[in-house]
């Protein structure tokens, strides 16, 4: 991918998350693209990425996902993002980073790394088990 194409694919990445838009989102994936998130704990297919902001607008209305900071190497695009939300009141963010694979200018791999437990911790007394379920 040129510098251009990275370019154009973070910003385009920024915008679908601004506009917590899942059609944008399908716009960015290869058709055989995979997403591995501790936050839904299988794998979810690329064609699945509207249902699943859907499922997580839904939960969290007032979730915000802003980008830090990116950086490429070949077909491998790193995004660093933070997150914000309020529960019960209290403001809470947490960072995390998302690893993509492109092939042919399109997502077919995504892993996203971040630190679970405080997102756990706001589901007191519940098992250890995937954040969003759709």
């Amino acid at each position: 991918m040129t510098d251009a194409e990275i370019q154009e694919f973070v910003t385009r990445f920024a915008a679908a998350w601004a506009a917590r838009d899942g059609k944008a989102f399908l716009d960015l994936w290869h058709p055989e693209g995979s997403l591995h998130t501790p936050l839904v704990g299988r794998r979810v297919a690329g064609n699945e990425l509207d249902r699943l902001m859907e499922v997580q607008t839904a939960a969290a209305p007032d979730f915000v996902w802003q980008l830090l900071d990116w950086t490429s190497r070949g077909d491998v695009v790193i995004i660093e993002w933070q997150t914000t939300r309020n529960v019960g009141g209290v403001r809470f963010e947490w960072r995390g980073v998302d690893k993509f694979r492109i092939k042919n200018g399109k997502i077919i791999e995504e892993r996203v790394y971040t630190d679970t437990a405080p997102l756990r911790a706001f589901r007191k007394g519940e098992k250890l088990e995937p954040i969003i379920q759709f």
